[in-house]
This record gives C-alpha cells, sequence and structure tokens, in this order.
C-alpha cells in the first residue's frame, strides 16, 4: 500500500500545484468572455488525466462518444468523484451545472462559478429552488447550453444504493430536449474523502441519449435503469482489475456524501 500512498501524495501535491498556476494563470479570464475561462478549466482537466496515467497508474477510457447529441441537451450523469466535475465539461458544448449554492462562496472558484453561468441551488428553500432552477435552466438550455446535472444531489460511493431526486424529471419535461444518460466508475480510482487515487481504468460511457417528450415516470425510470446497470457493469470489472493490480479491491463507505 505505500507505494500508492506515495504515488497519491506525489499526485496531489502536483495537482494542487497546477490548479494555482492555472488559477493565477486564469485571472485575466475574467475581464473577457467564459469561453476564455472554460479553455483554462479544460487544460487544467487535461493536465490531471496527464498525471493520474503518469504518477498513479490510473488510465481512463471514454466510451460512446459518438452518443452525444449536438445542440440544447440535458445530461444525467452518474456522481462517484469530485473528478467529473471538471473532466465532462470538455465534452460539452459551453456547458452549465446546477450545483449547491456554498460552492458560490469559496474564494476565486465561486467567481469563476458564477462568471460561466452555472446555476447555485439552495437545498433548503424547497419548491420555491425547483422553479427558480428550472425557469433558469430552461433558458439556458433554450440559449443552445447544454446542462449538466447529477441526478442523486451529491457523491454516492461504488456500490451505494441509488438516491435519484425527482427535481431533474421536471427539468427534462420544462427543456424539452434529448436526454444524455453517463454512466462512470471514477469513485474507485479518486473516491470522496480521501487524498488516495488508486490504479487501473476509469471509464466514463455515453449512453443511448433519451427523446424529449416521455412521460415524467417513465423517464425516471428509463434513465435509472440505464445509469445504474451501466454503472454496476462498469464497477464491477474495476474492482476485478484493482484485486489484478493490488490484490485487493478498496472498500469505500456505503452511503453518499
Amino acid at each position: 500500500m505505500f507505494p500508492i500512498f506515495l504515488r497519491s501524495l506525489v499526485f496531489n501535491v502536483l495537482f494542487y500545484a497546477v490548479l494555482v498556476c492555472l488559477a493565477i494563470v486564469a485571472l485575466p479570464t475574467f475581464a473577457l468572455p467564459p469561453r476564455a475561462m472554460l479553455t483554462v478549466a479544460e487544460w487544467w482537466a487535461k493536465a490531471t488525466l496527464f498525471l493520474m496515467r503518469v504518477v498513479c497508474n490510473i488510465k481512463v477510457e471514454f466510451r460512446g462518444a459518438e452518443n452525444i447529441p449536438k445542440g440544447p441537451l440535458l445530461i444525467v450523469a452518474k456522481h462517484q468523484s469530485f473528478w467529473e466535475t471538471f473532466v465532462l465539461p470538455g465534452f460539452f458544448n459551453r456547458p452549465i451545472f446546477i450545483l449547491k449554492r456554498q460552492l458560490m462562496q469559496i474564494p476565486v472558484f465561486g467567481q469563476f462559478l458564477v462568471k460561466t453561468g452555472m446555476i447555485a441551488i439552495d437545498r433548503n428553500a424547497g419548491v420555491k429552488a425547483l422553479l427558480e432552477m428550472t425557469r433558469r435552466a430552461r433558458e439556458a438550455v433554450r440559449s443552445g447550453r447544454q446542462l449538466v446535472i447529477f441526478p442523486e444531489g451529491t457523491r454516492r460511493a461504488p456500490g451505494a444504493p441509488p438516491d435519484y431526486k425527482t427535481g431533474f424529471a421536471q427539468i427534462y419535461s420544462s427543456c424539452g430536449v434529448p436526454c444524455l444518460p453517463i454512466a462512470l466508475n471514477s469513485g474507485l480510482f479518486w473516491p470522496r474523502r480521501t487524498f488516495m487515487r488508486y490504479p487501473g481504468t476509469l471509464v466514463v460511457e455515453f449512453l443511448e441519449p433519451l427523446p424529449p417528450g416521455l412521460p415524467k415516470d417513465e423517464f425516471l425510470s428509463r434513465v435509472q435503469a440505464a445509469i445504474e446497470d451501466a454503472t454496476g457493469r462498469l464497477v464491477e470489472a474495476g474492482r476485478r482489475e484493482q484485486e489484478q493490480l493490488i490484490g485487493s479491491a478498496p472498500s469505500y463507505a456505503p452511503t453518499g456524501g
């Protein structure tokens, strides 16, 4: 385990060093169109993928990118790790996220979120927050942006029971655009609440898009079934690979957060 610990330590030092350097580089982009700031974020993602491969022996595969529709789109993704929040945007056109309001309060990072038009939600505001979120999401999508939602609201450890909220179905109905489900197994390699980074092959799978206009119950059922079936398959394959690489797959907390 010590070599993995050492690799993880080196990776994290380099990861945050790159982040600080790019944050400085990004400062002038606050005076430029949002696209400039998103470009710097893409550099960060690419640098991170390089460090993961070279330092931690984590290979990354993106499958099914040909399934990504052009134009206005709702993306519904599994959420296991911090990793997908900054890597997935590179695949989409002017992506916009729905995220918790507290992130807007982080110095510099919060200003980046505001500048790029991200939608913040107060989870304690109930129906009022849902209506406001739906209105802003509809406006963003109709302007041509592609909206990314994590339907469980927070990270879930690999193997944790799914906990899909229903609010994203309202957004789907309101926006009237296709929905692209995404499965992944990132939590095996970049777990939540630890700096450890475990080797293996991290896979993101862009699944078959769902058409607009489905009844809410059918939409919810199909989205959850597609994401959970594919995620279960990817997690099982990742665990088998880790058992071969390090003798046993790391254990993870069974709940989200």
